[in-house]
């Protein structure tokens, strides 16, 4: 029954799990959402679908109970549970748990954040999920993990050790000459109960199509915080396999359980070809993918626009659209020439299927190629250049004959010439 995935309700086929075996359980239930959820695959080829329609909070309520409370016998005096829940029915599985576990053993409520494209609508954009973590006791197995200190974070904080003075209040700690004493060995700043782990966007290598998954670093993280290798995870609504996939990639033994037959063929097709999407993010920082042009971006001042990071083609979208399609910018760099930087933009104009694109020329560095087609591009010559033609005497706004007949209109930079 190790490593393996069954199919079949969960509170039959957990029975069959010896008591007190269990390291850690993760399970992602069904959210109380009263609704049926469907997603199919990349290719398009097979459709996965679960139902979570319930009708009241005690048919649901009771779904959960009688389910976790068999988990609570199975799980180690030294095991956990993470249960994965949303805003539709978390008030329910908290009851359950401090019901079940004790309120006393209630450990953490875990705020996965994520930002995540979604339909505007009047409220706020939902951008996390809850994850309550119980133990079993008080002697449970935790794995401290380190992140990095604040960008804010005094120096002295660092390198200069910490008590308390009479009033419970830190201090730093001075030793008999009045002098601060050296800290300890710092690993760094204990993990938080927020967890900034990327959602899997649709075109991850890892995304398989089914409504729930979640990405492996989120399981990773929670395997890697409260067991150790050799040790047995259970999933009972294992659904795309996610929790079985990080167990065998971290070297944990697990069970997974599905009702649905689709699920599991999916969840072993994982285990036997796993595919992990690696996080830039988490590896580099959210400051990485900061490397807007901000010079070039200073020239959009008082348009409303917003900035585009990771792109060759474009430094900025404008708010306004032009025809239903947006309206991209990009200004010329140093060292590139004007029809470098026209090239670039109109490869995205076409990618990105847009009507209007404009291109800010900051220097006057080659020509364009009369041969190619420039239609539907704007070039405004940046107020640097403008200034620059007339301390050397030249015409402000008059191109030049070759580049006229490459059908790009030229115009001094004034957001309206459409």
């Amino acid at each position: 029954m190790i490593n393996s995935i069954i199919q079949g309700d969960c509170l039959e086929k957990m029975k069959i799990i010896d008591e007190g075996s269990l390291d850690l359980i993760y399970l992602d239930p069904p959210f109380f959402t009263e609704k049926k959820h469907v997603l199919k695959n990349r290719d398009r080829t097979q459709e996965f679908s679960f139902d979570d329609i319930w009708g009241t909070n005690k048919e649901y309520a009771k779904f959960l109970n009688e389910r976790i409370l068999l988990m609570h016998r199975l799980l180690k005096e030294t095991g956990s549970i993470f249960v994965h829940c949303d805003k539709s029915g978390e008030h329910i599985v908290r009851a359950i748990l401090d019901q079940v576990f004790g309120a006393s053993n209630f450990q953490s409520e875990i705020i996965w954040s994520y930002k995540r494209w979604s339909n505007s609508k009047k409220g706020l954009l939902p951008a996390h999920q809850n994850i309550y973590f119980y133990s079993k006791s008080k002697n449970f197995k935790f794995n401290p993990i380190y992140t990095a200190y604040s960008e804010t974070t005094n120096v002295d904080q660092i390198l200069q050790r910490r008590t308390r003075d009479e009033h419970n209040k830190s201090v730093y700690d001075l030793d008999s000459k009045g002098e601060f004493k050296q800290g300890d060995k710092k690993k760094g700043v204990p993990l938080s109960d927020v967890w900034e782990i990327p959602y899997l966007n649709p075109k991850a290598k890892e995304r398989v199509g089914y409504p729930t998954q979640k990405p492996l670093l989120l399981l990773e993280r929670i395997i890697e915080l409260t067991t150790e290798k050799g040790d047995l995870v259970l999933d009972p609504f294992c659904g795309s396999g996610t929790t079985c996939v990080a167990s065998m990639l971290q070297n944990r033994n697990f069970i997974g359980i599905d009702k649905s037959e689709e699920a599991v063929k999916l969840s072993l097709s994982r285990i036997k070809n796993p595919i992990k999407t690696h996080s830039n993010l988490l590896k580099n920082g959210r400051r990485s993918y900061i490397n807007a042009d901000q010079d070039a971006l200073a020239l959009l001042k008082g348009i409303d626009f917003n900035p585009v990071q990771r792109n060759k083609g474009i430094d900025a979208i404008l708010v306004e659209v032009y025809e239903n399609s947006p309206v991209l910018i990009r200004v010329q760099k140093v060292n590139e020439t004007l029809g470098e930087a026209a090239a670039y933009l109109m490869k995205a104009k076409n990618t990105k299927k847009s009507k209007k694109v404009i291109l800010i020329q900051t220097n006057e560095i080659g020509l364009f190629d009369e041969k190619v087609n420039f239609e539907g591009m704007i070039i405004l010559q940046a107020p640097s250049l403008q200034i620059a033609k007339c301390l050397s005497k030249k015409e402000l706004t008059k191109p030049s004959a070759r580049t006229a007949k490459s059908g790009a209109a030229f115009a001094t930079l004034q957001p309206h010439h459409f």
